[in-house]
């Protein structure tokens, strides 16, 4: 019986074993924020941060670029951002989903990111674009985008503030692919014929020989 346990104790340790890495690629929003700038104005009372010019925030992997970035944390550690964007130009938000080879990307005038409920809203002239890999997967265009990164869940609002020359309605503009499942491509992989590959032999002729 003592055996029995010993081994049994021992199995339970390797699956814990086992499953710590999958377990510690948790949501950025536990990670510790990172900044680079050219000027910072910190306030420890308040525990407010101000970061301006070529600003640079990596919080595990997740990344944010913009002109000026006001932080705020609260009392449990979590950072509330305002990403202001470069005079003409577009502030810039990226992060890698949990466990999978996919990437959100989104760029406005003006970023806010919650820490603590993980959302992220692009504010003006946002995009937001979904990545699998290196290629392009998504792209959505709005007044407004609200991203949930915990339930994957996003919102767009169209408007005014969304007219453009090439979108003079300012209506929300959308390019989503469909989602391959792993049934989907091994149903794929198994229709594809498994026989030997025909090999192309050069003619002499043009059309059908007489026989």
């Amino acid at each position: 019986m003592k055996h029995s346990t010993s081994f049994l104790i021992a199995v339970v340790a390797m699956l814990v074993l086992a499953a710590m890495p999958v377990a510690a690629e948790k949501a950025d929003r536990d990670k510790p924020m990172n900044a680079e700038a050219d000027a910072l104005r910190y306030d420890d009372l308040k525990q407010t941060s101000v970061f301006i010019g070529n600003v640079v925030i990596t919080k595990g992997t997740t990344i944010i670029r913009g002109e000026r970035v006001d932080v705020r944390q609260d009392a449990e550690g979590y950072q509330q951002a305002t990403v202001v964007a470069p005079a003409g130009k577009l502030a810039f938000y990226r992060k890698k989903r949990d466990l999978v080879d996919e990437y959100i990307e989104g760029e406005a005038e003006l970023i806010e990111y919650d820490s603590r409920a993980d959302v992220v809203k692009l504010i003006r002239r946002a995009v937001l674009r979904r990545y699998n890999g290196a290629v392009l997967a998504d792209e959505t265009t709005g007044a407004q985008i609200n991203y949930d990164n915990v339930t994957d869940i996003f919102t767009v609002d169209g408007g005014a503030q969304n007219r453009t020359a090439v979108n003079p309605s300012g209506r929300v503009r959308a390019m989503l692919s469909p989602r391959v499942t792993a049934s989907a491509a091994a149903s794929s992989a198994a229709a594809l014929p498994t026989g030997p590959v025909p090999t192309l032999r050069p003619s002499n002729t043009l059309g059908s020989e007489k026989k």
